[in-house]
């Protein structure tokens, strides 16, 4: 048995029940299997397959909280720091009733290859809660995130592990997290980011993952295709801040984005989407994507999940994980898809990864297509450090060279191994490599 399903057979059997986890190790020790064969022995003496597939910290805590009825209510949370080989962890907090271990641990991982494709010095971490933000006031928002962090604290700070937004965390949520870190801690450091601009925050960084999905999909074009945005009808899933942004610049750069949507269903607006009107709806009154038809007759709402069944060009799935399977894969096909890129993390199942990779689509995987956001907050904790704030052109300049050169890192990687055009094994080999290399230099830590 090779060293790698020595290893596959080891994750498993240790993480039986963590489909997510099993689910990401598997699709990058796949494609690893080039790099691992030709170093066998050296990396088996070394356990570096499983050292890398483990995590070095797992905290799982309990998180009390009264609601607004006077009820105490209780969430579990999870901070798992997966690897800072490269650099203090860094990666998000999710508040969403799906949140556990397995889904934390499948971020965390992922969060490590993507960090190392940036080229800037952060590891990899991921956190969050089954807490649901959604219909609870600003008060329990508060109370929650207070609890949270009272325990949080204790293993985190600006040179030891830097959370971030994601799912269920926004603005709102980062500024209680920070008000209480600051009040347990007496630090004022950044020791978050995605913060506000009135307390350490960076310009850019609402955009970042959005537009860093687009400048990435622009470099692809540009180099496979001699090609552009202009003209293409994109499809784009979810409506939240990736969503939102990737469909922002996707419009600068002369795309028609035609649909979007949310856990009720998706809208198509074949006029193109109207990103105020969306704005709007989603940011400002914290609607549900079918309000959209009600200001827009012209568009139309349907019920449920369906939206890679709307002809298009190029598909950006931003939603969430595994919200593409085989079926939508093949129906993107055969609808004229020749381009898909993910702004979410593993939103394309397993069997959609193989199919775009066997049919001739185009695929960017969300490891590197989505490090624009971890990108920028690195940039945020830089500009903490120097007690500086870049303007929005200086910080977006930054993040397109970084997922420009992403890109090339990832071509570069996919050509030395002999397979061109296959950015999943591209972007997990370049990735790996930079911590494999630093893991090295460090011993048997």
């Amino acid at each position: 048995m090779s060293y790698v399903d020595q290893v596959l057979e080891r994750v498993v059997a240790k993480n039986p029940s963590e489909t997510e986890f099993i689910q990401a190790v598997k699709e990058v020790l796949e494609s690893l299997r080039v790099v691992v064969e030709a170093n066998e022995e050296k990396f088996k003496k070394e356990a570096l397959l499983e050292r890398i597939t483990d995590p070095e910290r797992i905290i799982s805590f309990r998180v009390p909280w009264v609601d607004d009825s006077g009820n105490v209510q209780v969430n579990r949370g999870f901070r798992v720091q997966f690897s800072s080989a490269i650099g203090p962890y860094k990666g998000g907090l999710r508040f969403h009733p799906s949140v556990n271990q397995s889904i934390i641990k499948f971020l965390g991982f992922e969060q490590v290859f993507k960090n190392s494709l940036t080229g800037l010095p952060i590891g990899g971490g991921k956190g969050g809660s089954d807490f649901d933000p959604k219909g609870k006031s600003d008060r329990e928002v508060m109370a929650f995130c207070q609890s949270f962090m009272t325990e949080l604290n204790k293993y985190i700070g600006a040179d030891v592990d830097v959370p971030a937004g994601d799912i269920g965390v926004g603005a709102r949520e980062i500024g209680f997290l920070y008000g209480q870190y600051k009040r347990i801690k007496g630090l004022y450091e950044g020791v978050l980011t995605g913060k506000g601009l009135t307390y350490g925050g960076s310009l850019a960084r609402t955009e970042a993952t959005g537009y860093g999905l687009v400048y990435i999909v622009a470099e692809m074009l540009k180099n496979v295709k001699n090609d552009s945005l202009a003209g293409k009808k994109v499809v784009v899933s979810g409506s939240g801040n990736v969503a939102i942004y990737a469909t922002q610049k996707a419009q600068e750069l002369g795309a028609n984005v035609i649909a979007l949507s949310d856990s009720n269903g998706y809208i198509v607006d074949e006029d193109g989407i109207d990103l105020d009107l969306v704005k709007e709806i989603k940011e400002v009154k914290r609607g549900r994507i079918k309000d959209y038809v009600a200001a827009k007759p012209s568009a139309k709402f349907v019920e449920g999940k369906g939206i890679w069944s709307v002809p298009c060009d190029i598909a950006l799935p931003c939603a969430t994980q595994n919200e593409l399977d085989l079926d939508d894969a093949k129906t993107l096909k055969e609808n004229g898809c020749f381009l898909v890129a993910e702004g979410a993390n593993m939103p394309s199942t397993q069997a959609a990864v193989d199919f775009y990779l066997e049919n001739g689509i185009l695929f960017m995987p969300g490891k590197a297509a989505n490090a624009g956001g971890v990108a920028v907050s690195a940039l945020e904790m830089s500009q903490n450090s120097l007690r500086l704030s870049w303007s929005f052109e200086e910080v977006d300049a930054r993040l397109k060279d970084i997922m420009v050169n992403i890109f090339t890192k990832v071509d570069d990687a996919a050509k030395r191994y002999n397979l061109e055009g296959n950015y999943v094994a591209g972007a997990n080999i370049a990735g790996f490599e930079k911590v494999v290399e630093a893991m090295n230099a460090q011993g048997i830590v």
